[in-house]
């Protein structure tokens, strides 16, 4: 089997959840689930958690998170590369994140060139995506909800890029970000991305389907029934 048959199999591949948090205690009740693959946090949500942002992910990889999103905050690549230290020394879990600019891209050449996992975000063009696969990035964040604020259509641009990786054999992973509801998951998968993170109130609305709970209902009375039966012709 030679590599494109491995990339093409679909036995090869599988569709990972990320949480969209810094929230520790939230992230630990879902992982314990066994149906979350990682999280990526932002210095916005580490800071909505209260929490300091070296502590907030050396707490994520104590409770075990797979695979840690850590965005780093500099100017210049030299100072990306520097602060990344501090984030991918803490365990091999963790991931850095860098924003899709100039800077960053030198940056994610220069860590990625050594062996160091870099989500690219901020990805808004199917071009940004192609140089972000060029310097190296393990995964690329295309912006679903913030391309619909600008009356683009966010899933078209997970679309092409899905579609550009494919046909060029890119090894780069696509993960969907700015996830907004239930649907932008679903079509997200559906259009080929590897990865879909999302706030955890996406994550519980997944669960949820009113004919699930009716059934759910249903089958619980019948058993309740059905016990009641064996019990009268005892």
């Amino acid at each position: 089997m030679n590599s494109i048959d491995i990339y093409c199999n679909p036995e090869n591949s599988s569709m990972k959840i990320f949480l969209d948090t810094a929230d520790v205690e939230s992230i630990k009740s879902r992982l314990e689930s066994g149906l979350v693959d990682g999280v990526t946090t932002n210095p916005t949500l580490i800071l909505k958690s209260g929490g300091d942002p070296i502590q907030t992910i050396k707490n994520l990889v104590e409770i075990g998170v797979p695979d840690i999103s850590a965005e780093v905050v500099a100017d210049s690549w030299e100072q990306m590369c520097t602060e990344a230290k501090k984030y991918y020394t803490i365990s091999p879990s963790v991931t850095i994140k860098l924003p899709c600019t100039s800077d960053g891209l030198r940056a994610c050449k220069q860590l990625s060139s050594t062996g160091i996992r870099v989500n690219v975000t901020l990805v808004f063009s199917v071009s940004q995506a192609i140089l972000a696969s060029k310097a190296g990035a393990t995964y690329i964040s295309p912006f679903i909800g913030r391309v619909d604020d600008q009356r683009f259509e966010g899933l078209k641009l997970v679309e092409r890029i899905c579609k550009l990786y494919r046909e060029q054999m890119i090894r780069t992973q696509v993960l969907a970000a700015s996830t907004r509801s239930v649907y932008d998951v679903e079509k997200s998968f559906e259009l080929g991305a590897d990865i879909v993170t999302m706030p955890v109130s996406v994550f519980d609305k997944m669960y949820d389907h009113i004919l699930t709970d009716k059934g759910v209902e249903l089958f619980n009375n019948d058993w309740q029934k059905a016990l009641e039966n064996a019990k009268d012709n005892d």
